[in-house]
């Protein structure tokens, strides 16, 4: 082991262990501080001296940003990184680092499980076989047929073309909405570029795997369900700000949507130090919910972990990270990994 010279603090994290970001942090020379940070003030507590910090659920503002005193990076342990201040980071002459490969076909084949879940009624029908009841219509129709209905997708980076690869073979028409998304490679694959009035009018099911940012918070409110086909079905794996849940509460109730599965909910549970399972969408029958895991498995985890912590590895080492979501930062002027690099080389 190396002589320690460096603090990494991991600002949360719901794995057992931290073995694996010590086995190869420790080689860097860096001593691995975990905790389990639901503020800003707890998290300035233990990383104003931190030359990095992991990051899995813990928001990282403006405020945090600016008393950390010797940070070197921020790494994120997953693709998105919407709770870390990225501007602010690269003012302060920070790298920001993700895992932009990671959990694409976990999050994927979640999303569309999901989605066959509710469409089958799996839950219903098994319920009633429970219950002793064995037959056809026993709490599961009306069931219609999958092949010929309109899937649209909201966000489309990998996860959102992986979705749309595997619905494919089921006979699912294809709508994306993604702005960003080039319409050639939408095309390409299949699916149709339209605009999100149209994906919201003609889609029987709705999947979201947009990034949240200012422009996607409450993309899915009141006036968003108001124009969905009645009877659609919801599918978020992306963030749970994304939907407004007492709208979706409201069109839930009201009827005008059949189902929704959420993979995450609007007050975001993994950042609450006591949450409650208060939110009214858990009492609803036809709201399936699960708790952030889509992008679980045994493989994604490890690879995660490992991704984001030689990112740190790297740049305590005086390396360039590989997976920079802040490229505009090697030219700051206080670009603190600089003088690491220049000691290093």
């Amino acid at each position: 082991m190396s002589k320690t010279s460096f603090k990494v603090v991991v600002t949360d994290y719901d794995y057992p262990d931290l073995d694996i970001e010590r086995q190869i942090l420790e080689e860097a020379g860096a001593e691995v501080v975990g905790a389990q940070c639901k503020s800003e003030e707890e998290l300035i507590a233990v990383a104003r001296d931190a030359h990095g910090l992991l990051v899995q659920y813990a928001r990282v503002g403006a405020r945090t940003i600016a008393e950390l005193e010797k940070c070197l990076v921020i790494a994120r342990y997953g693709i998105g990184v919407d709770i870390v201040d990225v501007q602010a980071a690269t003012r302060r002459g920070i790298l920001c680092t993700n895992v932009p490969r990671y959990c694409v076909d976990e999050v994927a084949d979640h999303a569309v499980s999901m989605f066959l879940t509710m469409a089958r009624r799996l839950r219903e029908y098994d319920a009633a076989v429970r219950a002793g009841r064995w037959h056809w219509s026993a709490s599961g129709a009306p069931i219609h047929r999958l092949r010929g209905q309109v899937a649209g997708i909201v966000g489309y980076g990998k996860i959102g073309s992986s979705i749309a690869s595997r619905l494919k073979p089921f006979g699912l028409s294809l709508a994306v909405y993604d702005p960003y998304a080039p319409e050639e490679r939408i095309a390409a694959d299949g699916a149709e570029k339209v605009s999100f009035a149209e994906l919201l009018s003609s889609a029987d099911v709705v999947f979201i795997q947009a990034p949240l940012t200012p422009e996607t918070h409450h993309l899915f409110d009141a006036a968003a369900f108001a124009r969905m086909k009645k009877g659609a079905l919801l599918v978020n794996t992306a963030r749970g700000p994304i939907i407004d849940n007492q709208a979706l509460y409201e069109a839930l109730t009201s009827g005008q949507l059949s189902g929704a599965a959420l993979d995450d909910l609007e007050e975001e549970p993994a950042k609450k130090r006591a949450w409650k399972p208060e939110n009214p969408l858990l009492k609803l029958p036809n709201a399936l919910v699960s708790p952030h895991s889509a992008y679980y498995s045994e493989e994604s985890l490890a690879e995660a972990r490992e991704t984001a912590a030689s990112e740190v590895a790297r740049v305590l080492k005086g390396a360039a990270p590989e997976n920079l979501v802040n490229p505009e930062v090697l030219q700051s002027p206080v670009l603190r990994w600089k003088a690491t690099a220049e000691r290093s080389a």
